[in-house]
Formats: C-alpha cells, sequence, structure tokens
C-alpha cells in the first residue's frame, strides 16, 4: 500500500512548490523534508488507510522546491475532495495538538487502537475530536440578496450571515437568532442548501437560504462591520466557488437568471 503524508508546519501546508496543486506528499518526499529533523507528530489519519497527518518542526528549513501555503488559499485552488482531505488532516493536527494530555488528571494520553481518539491510559477518560456545528445563511428578497462584511474579511468583500450554535439550540433557532442579533430583521421559508466541513479550525458549516420577512437592517458593529441588499446582477466581490458561501450566492444568482430567462 503507497502510503500518503499531509504535511504541516506552523499551521500552514507543506507542498512541493513547482506543483500547481498541494496535493498529499510521497514517502520520498516526507524522507527530503525530515532529513534533518524528526517530525514533531507522524500519525496515521483514521479510517483513511495509508493516510498520515505530519508536523514538522518549526525549526526545520524547508529544502529547495518545498513551500508551504496558508490551509484558507486551498478553497477553490484544490477541489472539493482534496480540500476535505486537507481539511480533515488539519482537524486530526489541532486536536491532536490539543489533546495531549489528560484535563482530568494530567496524564499524558496516547492514540486508541481502534476509535478516532485519544485515550488517557491512567483515568481511562477519552477524547475526540471536537466539532463545531455552525449555520450559514443566504437571505434573500425577490432579486436582492443580503450581504455583509465583517472586520475579519478581506477588504471589499461581502459574504452571507454565520453563527455557532449554542447548546440547547437547533440549527433553525441560532440562524433566527444570528439573523437578529447582527442586523436586525427577521426571515421565513428556510430552505436546507448543503454542508461544508471548514476546519478553522474544527467547523461544520450548514447551508440554508431564508426570505426576507420584516425589518430594517441595523448592524451590531462588533461581528457586523457593514451590510446592504444588493442584486443579483450587481454584486460586490463575494467569497470564491470553493466555499459554501461562495455557492450560496452562486445558487441563487442563477435561479434568479434561470427565472428571469423563463419570463421572456
Amino acid at each position: 500500500m503507497k502510503k500518503e503524508y499531509y504535511i504541516f508546519q506552523k499551521n500552514k501546508v507543506v507542498h512541493v512548490s513547482r506543483n500547481t496543486i498541494p496535493r498529499a506528499l510521497r514517502q520520498e518526499e516526507l524522507d527530503v523534508l525530515t532529513r534533518n529533523t524528526a517530525p514533531s507528530v507522524l500519525e496515521e489519519i483514521p479510517r483513511s488507510k495509508g493516510a498520515y497527518v505530519v508536523e514538522l518542526s518549526e525549526t526545520t528549513a524547508l529544502p529547495d522546491g518545498y513551500e508551504n501555503v496558508s490551509l484558507r488559499a486551498l478553497p477553490g485552488w484544490v477541489d472539493e475532495q482534496l480540500f476535505a482531505s486537507w481539511g480533515k488532516a488539519a482537524q486530526l493536527l489541532h486536536w491532536h495538538q490539543s489533546n495531549r494530555y489528560c484535563g482530568h488528571c494530567g496524564a499524558a494520553t496516547v492514540q486508541h487502537t481502534t476509535d478516532p481518539a485519544r485515550l488517557c491510559p491512567k483515568c481511562s477518560k477519552m477524547y475526540y475530536p471536537a466539532i463545531s456545528p455552525c449555520i450559514i445563511v443566504l437571505i434573500h428578497r425577490d432579486d436582492e440578496v443580503l450581504l455583509a462584511r465583517s472586520p475579519r474579511f478581506r477588504k471589499n468583500v461581502f459574504s452571507t450571515l454565520a453563527g455557532f450554535i449554542e447548546p440547547g439550540e437547533s440549527a433553525e433557532q441560532t440562524l433566527h437568532r444570528e439573523i437578529y442579533e447582527e442586523v436586525r430583521i427577521k426571515v421565513k421559508n428556510l430552505r436546507y442548501f448543503n454542508s461544508q466541513s471548514w476546519p478553522f479550525p474544527g467547523q461544520l458549516m450548514l447551508g440554508f437560504f431564508a426570505e426576507y420577512k420584516e425589518g430594517e437592517i441595523v448592524i451590531d458593529g462588533d461581528e457586523i462591520s457593514a451590510a446592504d441588499w444588493f442584486r443579483y446582477d450587481d454584486l460586490p466581490e463575494i467569497p470564491g466557488p470553493g466555499t459554501i458561501a461562495g455557492q450560496l450566492i452562486r445558487c441563487y444568482v442563477q435561479l434568479r437568471k434561470n427565472m428571469k430567462g423563463a419570463a421572456r
């Protein structure tokens, strides 16, 4: 069985720089990267036979022909399946880094022999990778969609609203709460769209469409710095098609175009 390695350094993807697509590396490439310094993490990815996540020491100098890039640069650059593989590896590395020691008794944990978990050999506590569920929603009103900016976004980019599901909430309750908190409007006719694993560090994005019901936009000024209605055929810069936000927006744009075309 051929082995493949998803290699990170300083939480960035390590890949062959002459290769246009960051891919999993082969054994001989791992050998080159670890010739002088052993990796700080080298573990098989659960349920992915022959695939390993590797963390290089921060002091390891990358040889000629290799470079590291941000994981956030991969959506839209690599296909969805490859991004999902890199994302899974990144989440498992974060899980490993965050659970080296038992939070109950302080003993060092070990990889469980069968489950995708870390085990405390002293008190038998199990630590599974943490997944944080979120909602992400495109609000529409006939030919318009509501898009917003976060202070964390790249300049000029507008996107959909999103937020974490809190304890005791359903996804639908979170959607209504987050929209009202961030822009002070109410919505109706929720429709599920799709989901996406978002490894920053371990989110599961549940995508929805929602129809405008009532209210005027009032931004919270904290998580949202600007928000407005935009016609489907006159949009600002939006996230790329590799993101669920970009997919929600592009899907609605295509639906409106199809509707306009059928009406002619």
